[in-house]
């Protein structure tokens, strides 16, 4: 008898401002861009590719294309999509 398994969106469970900074900043701690376009995807996906999109300044599509598997966005589209997130880039030292 197969196994039944149900779809895993980690968008449907980060509901807060504040749960999606911490993926976020997991993500950028880590250096691995392939995991920072992922993060910032699902953080798109949990606020609304759309709304995202248009307060980013560019169409969906484009983000989607951006932030999908073979996609490599620009600097000023994830610059665009963290403003349209509301959230901002922090550099520090590394001690």
């Amino acid at each position: 008898m197969p196994i039944e398994t149900t779809r895993f969106d980690a968008a449907e469970y980060l509901d807060t401002p504040e749960a999606q900074a911490m993926l976020l900043s997991d993500a950028f701690e880590t250096g691995d861009a392939a995991y920072i376009k992922h993060a910032i995807g699902i953080v798109a996906r949990a606020r609304g590719i759309k709304d995202t999109a248009e307060a980013a300044g560019i169409t969906r599509e484009a983000l989607h294309r951006a932030l999908g598997e073979k996609g490599n966005p620009r600097l000023s589209t994830i610059l665009g999509v963290t403003k349209a997130l509301g959230l901002t880039l922090k550099v520090e030292a590394r001690p």
